[in-house]
Formats: structure tokens, C-alpha cells, sequence
């Protein structure tokens, strides 16, 4: 039973006085007096619970509001582009001189049944993060795929800035591969300076790490040295670790899936890219970035530079066996090179003692130093030095002051 029922029934049935009712039941007078108007009017209604909701809103949006709100949302959307509550409130701010906050805007499109409740996501609260303090001190690269129109496939390679988030080059290609990732590289030096270090995953494009030690220091990292750039990789399977261009693929391709027309062809893509690129760089406001673009965060900071990595020497030590025409192979540069120790020791087992361009081969049972040289970059075999044999079948010419042998 409801307090109501008993202070009107304690007045209207048992003809207590009204202030008596509201002593005995710690209520205020003016409550009773207002249930005694309910009751007359609406009978045993009175004693339902009623709404506490206002009857009047002074801050609640406008209808027109509400609606813009759902507009945006299903414009940018349609677009490809992001539509959260906190660029639909940018786009209000910007364009339409209307300031909502994101709550406000999220609450809204809730109520529209335009956002999905996802319970299990989540909390951004767990996870780190980390930026760079200056524009080119660290980029960030991967490559992912995407389909042509005729269902063939494609790579999408990207270097991120990690400070900024400027996309500082996308190109599309078939497969991506070592010399191409280096060229995308350079590129995106010539155009906006050297960086201080990269980030990337574990690919063999990137790095040889994991590839047993047999080929050494593939092109990019050799590249990476060359220009004093200290090269980082995340841990694998944990791509968390390159999350902003993580992030920027998965903005990308919502993107490119959204077009009307899909590309048919590398140049289409590529032409899309460059689209995308474009707007991304110089409007899209970027949260991360309190909404300016990644341009104008790019430009606001000096730019950081490569180090001195003279010092960084690459050392290893791989166990092999010489060929049966005599020669070893050894990977440099991401290129086979072939070493000429001799026929005299095919099959022979030797170790190769590597440190940067300067290889000794040793024997591995004997310890016998087998070749001691400084590797030619440019040459694709490295002689050893010996005159060349005679091709089989040729006759040697007797040496000056010989005298010929007689029966």
C-alpha cells in the first residue's frame, strides 16, 4: 500500500484534520492538499505513480536540430567517413554555427537507433598510448589488401607519421615486395625529410630478423643504416603496437568500400588514394589531433632527424657447406652473392664469420682460414683472386725460355 492511500484515507474516511495527517505522516501540508485534488478529480487514479518528467525543456534541441544530427550522421556515413558524436559535433560547430556536445549528439542517435551497443568492446581506459613529440620522429608503415572490382587482389602500402598522422605516401601495388617497400621509402624522404626512427611488424619486407640469420640485413634495413635511422618493430602478433596505422587502414578502406564506382585497375585505386590522401591530410579533423587536420599538425612543430647508427656494425655467424663448383653464396643488401673459395674444397663444411662487408670462411673442422675478403656490393661474384683454369680441351702455351722435353 502506497503512503498516498493511507493520508487520504487517513482524511477523507477518518475526517482527520489535514494538518494532523501531515504531522503524523512527516509530510508537507501542500502534498496532501494536492493528493486531495488528484483524488477528487481522478478517483482511484490518484493512487498511480505518476512521471517526474518536466512538462517543460528549456535546454532540449530543437526539432530541426535532432534532425540535422541524424542527417550528418547518415551523410557521412554513406561517405565512408567517420560519423561519431565527435565529428557530427565538429561538422555542427564548423558548417552550421550549432554547438552540441558529443553526449548530447550520442544520446540522440540512440534514441534514432543509429548506434549499435557493443557491451563487450573495449574500455579505451586500458589501453596505452603513446605519440611522438615531433613531426618525423617516428613513421609508421604497413601494407594491407584490397580487391579490384574483377575480384583480383591488391596491396596498399602506407607510411604514417606518428606524431602528426599524416599520411605521408600510399601507393598501391600487386604484391608488395623488399625493393618496392625501399622505394616508397625514399620517396617519402625526398618529399618530406629523413625520420628519426621507424616503426613497424615483424614482415620480411621490413626485416630479416626472423628469417634463421642465413640472409643477413635485408634492403630496408640496410637503408635504414645508411641513413642513421634506428629501425623498431613491434612484438609479433601484436599489431596494437603499430595501432595508429593500423587504425588509418581500417579509415582507408571504409573509405574506398564506400565509392560508387570500385577501381578496376592499379591506376584507379591508385587514383583513389591520392583522393583519399588528400582529404585526409588537409580537412578531415582528427580527434586524436583536438580536431586539426593532420597537415596543420604536421606543420606546427621543427621536424626531428636521423641519428648516427656508424657504430651499429652487424655481426653473424652461419654454418654451410661450399658448393660442388667451389663457391658459397652469402645474402647482402637483400642480393645473392656468390664467393669463390675453390674446387679443391667442395662439399667441405666451413663457417662464415660476417661482420658488415668484411667475411672471413673458415673451415669448420679444421679451423683453416679458407678466404679472407671485404665484399664487393657491385659484384655479384667475388673471385678469388687465382688466375682463371684453362676451358677443357685447350693446350697451355710453353713459357718463354722452355726447353721442350725430349724422348
Amino acid at each position: 500500500m502506497s503512503k498516498a492511500r493511507l493520508v487520504i484515507t487517513a482524511v477523507t474516511v477518518e475526517g482527520r484534520p489535514v494538518s494532523e495527517v501531515a504531522r503524523s505522516y512527516q509530510v508537507a501540508r501542500s502534498w496532501v492538499y494536492t493528493l486531495l485534488a488528484r483524488y477528487r478529480a481522478d478517483g482511484e487514479a490518484a493512487f498511480a505513480p505518476r512521471s517526474r518528467r518536466p512538462r517543460t525543456s528549456p535546454a532540449a534541441l530543437s526539432d530541426a536540430t535532432v534532425e540535422l544530427i541524424v542527417q550528418l550522421r547518415k551523410d557521412l556515413a554513406g561517405r565512408g567517413l567517420d560519423a561519431g558524436p565527435a565529428t557530427i559535433s565538429w561538422h555542427l560547430a564548423e558548417h552550421h554555427q550549432v554547438k552540441v556536445s558529443e553526449a548530447t549528439i550520442s544520446r540522440y542517435l540512440t534514441r534514432a537507433g543509429l548506434v549499435t551497443p557493443q557491451p563487450r568492446k573495449r574500455p579505451r581506459s586500458s589501453c596505452m598510448r603513446f605519440a611522438a613529440e615531433q613531426p618525423n620522429e617516428c613513421w609508421q608503415s604497413d601494407f594491407t589488401h584490397y580487391p579490384l572490382a574483377s575480384g583480383d587482389g591488391t596491396e596498399i602500402l602506407t607510411w604514417l607519421d606518428d606524431h602528426s598522422r599524416l599520411a605521408l605516401r600510399i601507393t598501391a601495388h600487386t604484391a608488395v615486395t623488399g625493393p618496392i617497400v625501399v622505394a616508397a621509402f625514399r620517396a617519402a624522404c625526398a618529399e618530406h625529410g629523413a625520420p628519426a626512427s621507424t616503426l613497424t611488424d615483424n614482415a620480411m619486407v621490413y626485416t630479416a630478423r626472423f628469417a634463421g640469420g642465413r640472409g643477413g640485413r635485408n634492403g630496408f634495413e640496410h637503408e635504414l643504416r645508411r641513413l642513421g635511422i634506428t629501425q623498431k618493430n613491434g612484438k609479433p602478433n601484436h599489431p596494437q603496437t603499430q595501432g595508429k596505422v593500423e587504425r588509418f587502414q581500417q579509415t582507408l578502406k571504409k573509405w574506398l568500400r564506400a565509392q560508387p564506382d570500385q577501381p578496376a585497375d592499379l591506376a584507379q585505386l591508385q587514383a583513389l588514394l591520392d583522393t583519399f590522401a588528400s582529404y585526409y591530410n588537409h580537412h578531415r579533423p582528427h580527434r586524436a589531433l583536438k580536431r586539426r587536420t593532420p597537415a596543420t599538425a604536421y606543420a606546427a612543430r621543427p621536424k626531428a632527424t636521423p641519428g648516427d647508427r656508424l657504430a651499429d656494425t652487424h655481426h653473424r655467424v652461419r654454418a654451410d657447406n661450399v658448393g660442388t663448383t667451389g663457391t658459397v653464396t652469402l645474402r647482402h643488401n637483400g642480393q645473392l652473392h656468390h664467393i669463390g673459395i675453390g674446387r679443391e674444397h667442395a662439399r667441405s663444411p666451413i663457417l662464415l664469420l660476417v661482420q658488415d662487408l668484411k667475411i672471413r670462411i673458415v673451415h669448420a673442422r679444421t679451423g683453416e682460414l679458407l678466404r679472407d675478403l671485404t665484399l664487393d656490393p657491385e659484384r655479384n661474384y667475388q673471385p678469388t683472386g687465382r688466375p682463371p683454369r684453362p676451358p677443357p680441351g685447350t693446350t697451355c702455351q710453353p713459357r718463354k725460355n722452355r726447353t721442350p722435353r725430349t724422348r
